[in-house]
């Protein structure tokens, strides 16, 4: 979805963007999270063992999943004029089900508030992670997002 503009994401509050294309979330994919952060534990990186584990597989990481919604976010939306967006953080966060590995996921987002700063546009996106052929998400957060356009100086207090 193209927004025409960082200070067009006010009026689009309340607005359900179309849903992320699916992603696959690999045993591969995994393991490289589990050597980047130090956490191989064996439900996401044996195999052989999580076979008798309750999930029957191993799971991803939930911190794996949250870090991929960032390029789920880049795929559903461009904005013009856009310079950088900072992430600022979380208010809420939560992963209801877990991800077995093999599986596929994608994201969709409802900008929940949008409020205009002297430099930037800071965002509210209501985030929920499907997995599909799953009736529970694997992950739901709300994103607190901060849209520089060209021409700010990028600093926030």
């Amino acid at each position: 979805m193209l927004i025409e503009s960082v200070d067009a994401l006010p009026a689009l509050v309340g607005t359900k963007l179309p849903p992320s294309a699916w992603i696959d979330v690999t045993q591969a994919r995994v393991d490289a999270f589990a050597a980047a952060t130090d956490d191989a534990q064996w439900i996401h990186c044996d195999p052989e063992h999580a076979k008798a584990s309750p999930y029957g597989s191993t799971i991803a990481h939930g911190f794996l999943t949250l870090s991929l919604i960032p390029s789920l976010w880049r795929d559903v939306v461009t904005i013009g004029n856009l310079r950088m967006t900072v992430n600022l953080g979380l208010e809420r966060l939560r992963f209801p089900a877990p991800l077995p590995i093999p599986s596929r996921i994608r994201a969709h987002f409802t900008i929940t508030a949008a409020t205009r700063q002297p430099d930037y546009v800071r965002t509210l996106i209501s985030t929920t992670v499907e997995r599909e052929n799953a009736d529970e998400p694997v992950c739901v957060a709300s994103l607190i997002l901060l849209h520089y356009a060209v021409g700010s100086d990028g600093i926030h207090a």
